[in-house]
């Protein structure tokens, strides 16, 4: 593991311990890490096997574990000093880590087992390429909730690029996805579904006009059905960025898509996953 991406990580880690009671939001951890706020929490999870507030959960009631033996605060106090609202809330999550309660866990005198963070276990292999992909411009549709349910976006992409005669000037089809699956739920998941359009189509009615930076990406392509994508993030966030050198730039990851379901088998679906990546310091 590179120093650059394992200090990252350590800054991340020590900042929670040291303020269990601060603002340790996704984008407050971002800033810590000095990463992009569109792939830290991915490359977090990649690398560590838990999401942030996993981390930032299992650091602080390990804590309050360790001042209800070695400190004489009320439950209360400790409560508040390890970041959570109330005794109720604070009682719950530590009876929920270590399967007593923190009056009864104070009783015992001893410090038991901390929550333990999860293995993440090992990477399937893929092949990642560097590549000088040019500025696109897209006509898209913006979708909010589960990924897997914006298939109707693409679908109605297809009737408006059909209904219009644009097939011919369309360059491709892409997915950008702004949040991580892993840290924020279904229903808040934002992207777009768009059609790949040179700047002097004109934007059909409807569509919304959404540009992608040129300059380097990683890109690696994924054959498999849509459903089982994660596998190749997890390697291209986990393994293939901490050793490659480089730094994401600020600018969300997209899904080029090259073939589609209505005519291929999910096994041959084929998909390039292209991460920008920020240029050289």
């Amino acid at each position: 593991m590179p120093a650059s991406y394992e200090k990252r990580i350590l800054r991340v880690l020590n900042y929670i311990h040291e303020n269990p009671a601060g603002d340790l939001s996704l984008d407050r951890l971002a800033d810590v890490a000095a990463m992009s706020r569109f792939h830290w929490h991915r490359v977090f999870h990649a690398m560590t096997g838990e999401t942030c507030a996993q981390s930032v959960r299992r650091i602080r009631l390990h804590r309050a574990a360790a001042w209800l033996i070695h400190q004489d605060w009320s439950i209360a106090d400790i409560a508040a000093c390890a970041g959570y609202p109330n005794v109720q809330s604070f009682t719950r999550a530590f009876s929920e880590a270590f399967d007593i309660s923190p009056g009864a866990f104070r009783k015992t005198g001893r410090l038991g087992p901390r929550p333990t963070q999860k293995s993440k276990g090992s990477f399937k292999m893929f092949t990642v390429e560097m590549k000088q992909i040019p500025a696109r411009r897209l006509a898209a549709i913006f979708h909010k909730g589960a990924y897997m349910d914006s298939g109707s976006c693409y679908k109605n992409l297809a009737s408006t690029a059909s209904s219009l005669q644009l097939w011919p000037e369309v360059q491709g089809m892409i997915g950008v996805h702004y949040d991580d699956p892993n840290v924020v739920a279904e229903a808040d998941l934002r992207c777009h579904a768009g059609l790949v359009i040179s700047p002097s189509t004109t934007l059909p009615e409807g569509l919304e006009e959404v540009h992608l930076a040129g300059g380097d990406h990683a890109v690696l392509r994924f054959k498999g059905p849509y459903t089982a994508i994660k596998i190749a993030y997890d390697y291209l966030y986990g393994e293939w960025l901490p050793h490659s050198g480089r730094d994401p730039a600020d600018a969300p990851c997209y899904e080029s898509y090259l073939n589609a379901p209505v005519d291929t088998r999910p096994d041959d679906l084929l998909t390039d996953i292209c991460l920008p990546i920020a240029p050289k310091a």
